[in-house]
Parts: C-alpha cells; structure tokens; sequence
C-alpha cells in the first residue's frame, strides 16, 4: 500500500481530515443497534470508530450465515445495497456488473467483501492518499488495494453493515 498516492478516477480523493477525532471515535456516533446479518456491534464500533489501519479477521463475512444467505438469495438481476454502520448512507452495490459469483469468488480470493469503482456510491465514499477507504462522515471502512483489474476497495463487512436511514 502506497503511503502517498493519488488514484485514478472514478475514485474522489478525500483528506486526511475526515478522520479528524469527532465526538465517537473518528465518527460523530456509534454505530447502529441491530445492524444487518447480526453483525458484532461492538467489533463493528471498534472497526469503524476506533481504528485506521486494523481489519475485522479475513474470511469473517464467510462465517456470517446471514449475509451469505441474502448473498445466495439475491436474483441475477438485482444487488445488494451496503449501507454505514453509523449513518445508514448507501456506499456501496453488489453486484455491479459482475455476477453475484463473480463478487464472492473475488470476496473469498481476498478474505473482505471486495468492490471494484462501479459498485462504489461516490457521494458517500472517500479514498484518503495512503489508500484507507472512508465514509465522508468519518467511518472507517477498509482499504484499496488495486491489482491488475484496478481499484479494489477491500471492506470490512461490520463497516457496511447499517441499516438505511428513512
């Protein structure tokens, strides 16, 4: 990972600042209660307000039966919307032109729910220099590591596991 980088677009580039310390962590709030596939609140706090470089175990959405389940259930013609633990903001959709089989076989090779720049909601994500992955509003997400396809933002699930915000 690069430690001071510029990435091509579609990506937006965000600064440093949005990690700024807030009132929780590097967020305004903590995250949701009951977020989505039962996820561990307390690790997806730690994760998402209280870490910038540290990740959930590789392979942990694997061993979330819940959102495997939804992951096998989804139709071919539709996707599954990622939402912030902390504000509910779409960030992210999968998948986006690719197969639901292709976005886990890529997910597993890597050991995170992996999105490549079409599945990312821009109004929403930010990509800092040294490749951290964030929400405009502070939660820490994950981070890119490209190969040769490109961007590859690697996520940790407990990150994008809110529920919508009405």
């Amino acid at each position: 990972m690069s430690t001071a980088q510029k990435y091509p677009a579609p990506a937006v580039m965000g600064p440093e600042s949005i990690m700024s310390k807030k009132a929780h962590g590097t967020s305004a709030t903590p995250v949701q209660e009951n977020l989505r596939w039962k996820v561990d609140q307390e690790v997806a706090d730690r994760i998402c307000n209280f870490n910038r470089h540290y990740a959930e175990y590789s392979g942990y959405f694997q061993n979330v039966p819940e959102f495997m389940n939804q992951t096998n259930d989804t139709p071919a013609d539709k996707e599954i919307t990622f939402y912030d633990s902390n504000t509910g903001k779409p960030l992210f959709y999968a998948p986006r032109g690719r197969t639901m089989e292709q976005f886990i076989k890529e997910s597993r090779n890597h050991g995170w729910p992996s999105f490549r720049d079409d599945e990312v909601e821009w109004k929403n994500v930010r990509l800092l220099m040294n490749g951290e992955t964030v929400s405009v509003d502070g939660t820490h997400l994950g981070h890119n590591l490209p190969d040769r396809k490109g961007s590859r933002y690697c996520i940790n699930l407990v990150c994008v596991a809110g529920n919508p915000t009405k």
